[in-house]
């Protein structure tokens, strides 16, 4: 069984920082790719960034140059290092990892920024 659980959301004034972590447990074999999505009130879940198992990256157009995914195999973490954040970054952010045909999603955790 896989769990992930995800940590360091909050409340951020506009242009602020935060780094949001997801730690994974259970049987981890055979992971491609582990990844941050969102979902703001009202809106449908989208992807922000996602880390392949050769740590290619690819981040979604509205958080490039300001988000960075990386990864430490050795911790078993994944991580989103968010700057200059904006009022329409508010979202829950979920982690998500897929190992083979197997899909894991975290319970997610509040991002708030204010203007």
């Amino acid at each position: 069984q896989v769990q992930l659980v995800e940590s360091g959301g909050g409340l951020v004034q506009a242009g602020g920082s935060l780094r949001v972590s997801c730690a994974v447990s259970g049987n981890t074999f055979g992971i491609n790719v582990m990844g941050w999505y969102r979902q703001a009130p009202g809106t449908q879940r989208e992807p922000v960034a996602v880390i392949s198992s050769e740590a290619l990256t690819n981040y979604a157009d509205s958080v490039k140059g300001r988000f960075t995914i990386s990864s430490d195999n050795a911790k078993k973490t994944v991580y989103l290092q968010m700057n200059s954040l904006k009022p329409e970054d508010t979202a829950v952010y979920y982690c998500r990892i897929i190992a083979g045909p197997r899909d894991y999603w975290g319970q997610g955790t509040q991002v708030t920024v204010s203007s």
